[in-house]
């Protein structure tokens, strides 16, 4: 490792170490959790932005939070930084036998295909497959975003045979569930609960991902991408308010107005 990792090293150990900041010294790994995921929710959102230096400082964050998890790890006599680098090497030469090896793989398809193999084998030798109660779907973090837990489910299912033959199926899922939707909707005033409404969005957001996947679409980044389209035109409406007016003072057809603008605009740049 540089210098400048193991002096990182060094400030993370001492915060940690008797005499040290109180706040580093109470964290466990699970109360680190949130934060971890939050710096890379960061990191991605520099990249997005393309900003040079936010991305540095983020992922400056990022390495603090791995290297913090370890540390914990190494003071009760688990893993450390070096076994973490040393077993993530041994997984790259391990799964790139077409650089590493004597494997052939020309194209990124080929690359991946044969990654889902070498995992596969990985899990089989580890008896991971063959654990009471284990499934085919296994594997997919409960802590990824729901639209990304939901596409790597369906992929897992799809690579069985368990998949639409035709995007128009899907769709015409879609229409099934979305006319559920509406069936409880209209039944919400007669129960006043909202367990099968909720039961029934959560079906057409699954479905509504499954077409994504069967297009290879990624699902987040989609409505990542549809969600910033919102917020630019609503914060497009915000500059062209008429003169004195406040938002919630428009009228349902002013807001309408304003959102076909900027619409328009944005279609001219």
């Amino acid at each position: 490792m540089s210098q400048d990792i193991d002096h990182l090293r060094g400030i993370i150990a001492r915060l940690r170490a008797p005499g040290g900041c109180p706040w580093d010294r109470e964290q466990t790994q699970s109360t680190l959790a949130p934060s971890l995921i939050e710096e890379a929710y960061e990191v991605v959102d520099a990249i997005e932005r393309a900003h040079a230096s936010d991305l540095e400082e983020e992922l400056g964050d990022l390495l603090i939070n791995i290297l913090m998890q370890a540390e914990i790890a190494s003071e009760k006599n688990g893993f450390t930084i070096d076994s973490i680098a040393r077993n993530a090497s041994e997984k790259l030469v391990r799964r790139h036998p077409h650089v590493f090896g004597e494997s052939s793989a020309q194209t990124s398809e080929a690359v991946l295909t044969q990654w889902e193999e070498i995992k596969q084998a990985e899990r089989k030798s580890k008896g991971l497959d063959q654990t009471p109660g284990s499934s085919l779907l296994d594997g997919v973090a409960r802590a990824f975003p729901a639209l990304v837990r939901a596409q790597k489910i369906q992929k897992k299912a799809a690579k069985v045979g368990f998949d639409w033959e035709r995007a128009g199926e899907v769709v015409a899922k879609i229409r099934e569930e979305v006319t559920e939707v509406e069936i409880e909707l209209s039944e919400l005033e007669k129960s006043g609960t909202k367990e099968r409404l909720a039961e029934e969005l959560g079906d057409l957001l699954f479905a509504v991902v499954n077409l994504s996947r069967f297009l290879s679409i990624d699902a987040e980044s989609a409505l990542h991408a549809a969600t910033k389209k919102f917020e630019k035109r609503f914060c497009d409406m915000e500059r062209t308010l008429p003169q004195g007016r406040e938002f919630k003072d428009l009228t349902v057809a002013e807001m309408n107005d304003l959102w076909d603008k900027a619409k328009s605009r944005e279609v001219k740049n």
